[in-house]
């Protein structure tokens, strides 16, 4: 864990249960690609975690300059469909910047209300309805999340998945790259990499 200290965390930010700060136990967390998984009948903090995980997603991803609105212009990160964050990830992203740019939270009911926006977190009951939403975004520079079961071969970029009750990452990186989007080696070493069936 020698890079433990290079990597930057949101400060000064609400952690259930812990200090004020979240650097050195979610860069331990990040590092070894490990979060212990909510406790049966507390789903909060399971997303609490997947908060700060979206947060992370901004500092780990590069994005095209034309994504943005101007050289100030704001990251958004999205929430597509119910949110289960409650006000939890905008306590996160609240005053910090990534590379100055402000990070923001936007919340969409459907696709078509979707203009700007950098991580997309989409967390709809109905598959299909995930299907669609992935395939309308294709072309657009937009990493999208997901703990879907199935969003890795739907074309979904980043899915959280559990095994062995922790909570992984699974990064398709075909997705990303057609999206125009580079992801860092830092976060690519804490992934499952998603490879596609292609038909011989």
């Amino acid at each position: 864990m020698s890079n433990i200290n290079t990597i930057s965390y949101p400060s000064g930010k609400r952690y259930p249960g812990g200090p004020s700060k979240l650097r050195s136990f979610i860069a331990f967390l990040l590092l070894t690609g490990h979060l212990v998984s909510a406790a049966q009948g507390v789903p909060s903090r399971e997303y609490e975690l997947k908060a700060v995980f979206l947060f992370n997603f901004t500092q780990f991803v590069e994005w095209p300059a034309s994504s943005f609105s101007s050289d100030q212009g704001p990251i958004v990160i999205g929430i597509l469909g119910k949110n289960p964050f409650g006000a939890y990830l905008e306590e996160i992203v609240s005053g910090e910047k990534v590379n100055g740019h402000a990070v923001t939270v936007q919340y969409y009911n459907n696709v078509e209300e979707i203009k700007a926006c950098h991580v997309l977190f989409i967390n709809l009951a109905d598959i299909k309805k995930t299907e669609r939403v992935v395939e309308a975004l294709k072309g657009q520079n937009i990493l999208t999340v997901s703990d879907a079961m199935d969003f890795s071969e739907q074309g979904g970029m980043v899915r959280f998945f559990t095994r062995d009750n922790k909570i992984k990452i699974q990064i398709n990186l075909e997705a990303s790259k057609a999206a125009s989007l580079t992801i860092s080696s830092k976060l690519l070493r804490l992934a499952e990499i998603f490879t596609p069936h292609k038909n011989s």
